[in-house]
């Protein structure tokens, strides 16, 4: 058999591994691996730097499959090159990825091939694709990590990184909103190490996308300033080798190439309408398709003599080849740039440098204070220089969120200075948060900040964080109605209880300045977990510390903060970010009546969930039930804290545009309100 026949012999098992194993899931969508399998095993087999028997070397190219639900397509190829799985130790298992096995248990309960592809789950997968849009804006952060390591790593005679990003999209990721955010930026980038391959098969759940879909998104792209290509017929190798040589010679700006393809490709009745879109073709048309391929009609999962040696010799070998020589690089390189080197391993194995923390502030007791988001500010700042890979940027607000890095050399990340470490991702909130996950990815440390009511821009891409398990740090200023004269529509309200019913997601509300530089160790420390820091605009008392429990008390989400000078306590007034002030007032004023009461400063209902019972119970003594909880946020939530017969001052409603003062008044956040409750907490429960 010759090497055409035998690429075609491997296309087509694809193609009939995709089919099989959807029909045996009685779910999925066969058509479009059908569709692209001679697109994505020309990219594979000929053009994608990836060691199956090393899916994590450093330089490896990256594969995006954002059309997930397409995932066949993917785990077909996992399997067919013997990609190896690697556990969460980044150490290789021994075993394979994708095993025959795993493909017949698609979209089986504990299968390694779920229904879209799942970061973590299947070595392999880049990253967790299943919302569209989401894997293209993620690619685009990819593609920035690549020049920034690049430009901050590689040094004469030393190519460390050089590899390339490509993404596998369709019709639906070019109508989501988040992938033109995402292509935009990457055009304003020139990211041409970054490559699109958009399959325009004209075909959605509902039927053509003519129904709602018209543009020329070839043109429009092309004014995003990418280079647009055109592969006729998706079944053209030719065409579609000498497509990405060309996006692999360009060096000005990233590539879409615009592939035509028909849906179901093969099957008679089904090709290129909806119902080979997202349901089992039915036996009959699979025998029908199976045999226009030349393929046996009953062979079921069936991987022909040749195949898996033909990827071998392919992809295998040529990459296998590429990462060897990329680690006597590296050996090389180490040698001649030690510190590089650490800082490189460092970076691959989500190690902190030491001394990393070793210029975090602390601040003196001050009544006027300072706002939340300058304590955060000055404590960035001090952690930055020592934390070489920590950058990020504000989506047009780092003059209000205070998230502009200030020493010297720093510089600002652009097509010309892909070294930069403040980047500016103008008014694009999705597109920011997707590419910081593809950051992440790459094993940087981003952070993405903004206007707490703006997170709901940025919700679907800080819920893959979590899922995906990426550290993450999203810095949210502007915390609550303390936003004064902007009114509600900038006053955030249920964005806290939104953010924190995300599993996995850690999400800190400081109280002081201090409690901030305990924030960010706490952030900074995290490997498998985002982290929202939640600050304030207007500025927070700084506790006195002699007076008042220290703040790293803040490391186990609550702590004690002031208890009475003698005797149990017999109300608790529990509270976060700018209301600890209220509830330490009202400490004050409660005492001076001889009344005992506790203050609990609880910055993170994340992690005071993750202490042991004891704890709890120590800070939130199960017999005391006369509660007070306080915080300008929805009150849904606080109950597990305040008890079913405490009392929550929050909001109810939306805020109002006012000067501050006159806000806290009217929605009762002040200490006399709070001192007032205690009191009525005292009488209901004696």
């Amino acid at each position: 058999m010759d090497t055409s026949d035998l690429d075609q012999l491997c296309v087509n098992t694809i193609r009939t591994l995709s089919m099989d194993a959807v029909q045996k899931a009685n779910s999925g969508h066969p058509g479009t691996p059908m569709a692209l399998a001679p697109v994505a095993y020309t990219l594979w087999q000929n053009h994608l730097n990836f060691d199956p028997a090393d899916p994590i070397w450093p330089n490896r190219d990256r594969f995006v499959l954002s059309v997930g639900h397409a995932s066949m397509l993917l785990y077909s190829l996992l399997h067919l090159t013997k990609t190896q799985s690697v556990d969460s130790d980044y150490n290789n298992t021994g075993e394979v990825s994708v095993s025959l096995d795993d493909i017949k248990q698609f979209r089986q309960l504990h299968s390694k091939c779920p229904g879209h592809p799942e970061y973590h789950l299947t070595s392999g997968v880049e990253t967790t694709t299943g919302p569209l849009g989401q894997g293209v804006a993620t690619s685009v952060g990819m593609a920035i990590a690549e020049r920034w390591l690049a430009a901050q790593y590689n040094k004469p005679g030393f190519d460390l990184f050089d590899y390339h990003v490509y993404a596998l999209c369709g019709d639906g990721d070019m109508m989501e909103g988040v992938s033109g955010e995402a292509g935009s930026l990457a055009g304003h980038l020139k990211l041409s190490n970054l490559c699109w391959i958009y399959d325009s098969n004209h075909i959605t759940i509902e039927g053509a996308t003519d129904l709602a879909f018209s543009e020329d998104v070839g043109a429009r792209f092309a004014a995003y300033g990418w280079h647009v290509e055109h592969v006729d017929d998706a079944n053209d190798r030719a065409a579609m080798n000498k497509a990405l040589a060309g996006f692999q010679a360009r060096t000005d700006k990233p590539t879409m190439i615009i592939v035509r393809s028909i849906i179901g490709y093969g099957a008679p009745k089904k090709q290129g309408t909806a119902a080979a879109h997202g349901e089992p073709l039915g036996a009959d048309e699979i025998k029908a398709a199976k045999k226009s391929y030349g393929w046996p009609e009953d062979a079921q999962f069936l991987v022909p003599d040749g195949v898996y040696d033909h990827f071998a010799n392919g992809i295998g070998a040529r990459s296998a080849k590429a990462n060897a020589e990329w680690k006597a690089l590296f050996e090389r390189y180490a040698q001649a740039h030690p510190e590089e080197a650490r800082q490189i391993t460092q970076i691959e194995r989500r190690e902190l440098p030491q001394g990393w923390d070793k210029d975090i502030p602390s601040f003196e007791p001050d009544e006027k204070g300072v706002a939340g988001r300058d304590a955060s500010g000055k404590v960035q700042n001090a952690i930055a220089p020592n934390l070489p890979w920590l950058l990020g940027g504000a989506a047009d607000l780092a003059p209000s969120t205070k998230t502009l890095l200030k020493f010297e050399g720093v510089g600002s990340l652009e097509a010309d200075q892909p070294a930069g470490r403040n980047m500016h991702f103008g008014i694009r909130e999705h597109a920011m948060a997707a590419a910081c996950n593809g950051m992440a990815l790459s094993k940087l440390r981003p952070y993405g900040a903004g206007f707490l009511i703006f997170s709901d821009y940025m919700k679907p891409s800080i819920r893959l964080s979590a899922l995906m398990e990426l550290p993450v740090v999203y810095i949210f200023t502007h915390d609550s109605i303390g936003v004064g004269e902007d009114g509600p529509t900038h006053q955030p309200i249920e964005q806290l209880l939104s953010l924190r019913s995300i599993p996995g997601l850690v999400v800190l509300r400081p109280a002081d300045a201090n409690e901030v530089a305990e924030a960010w160790r706490v952030v900074a420390t995290l490997k498998r977990h985002p982290a929202c820091l939640i600050l304030s605009r207007q500025p927070l008392p700084t506790f006195d510390r002699s007076r008042y429990k220290p703040a790293d008390g803040l490391k186990r989400g609550a702590y004690v903060m002031a208890d009475p000078s003698d005797g149990e306590p017999q109300v608790i007034l529990i509270g976060t970010g700018s209301e600890v002030q209220l509830c330490v007032a009202a400490h004050e004023q409660l005492a001076k009546d001889g009344i005992r009461s506790r203050v609990v400063s609880m910055p993170s209902w994340e992690l005071f969930e993750e202490q042991d019972a004891s704890y709890r119970h120590e800070v939130l003594p199960p017999h005391i039930q006369a509660r007070v909880a306080v915080e300008q946020s929805s009150v849904i939530g606080w109950d597990r804290y305040a008890g079913s017969g405490g009392k929550i001052i929050g909001m109810r409603g939306f805020g109002a545009s006012a000067p501050l003062k006159s806000l806290l008044s009217y929605f009762g956040f002040t200490a006399e309100a709070v001192a007032a409750e205690a009191r009525k907490q005292l009488e209901q429960h004696g």
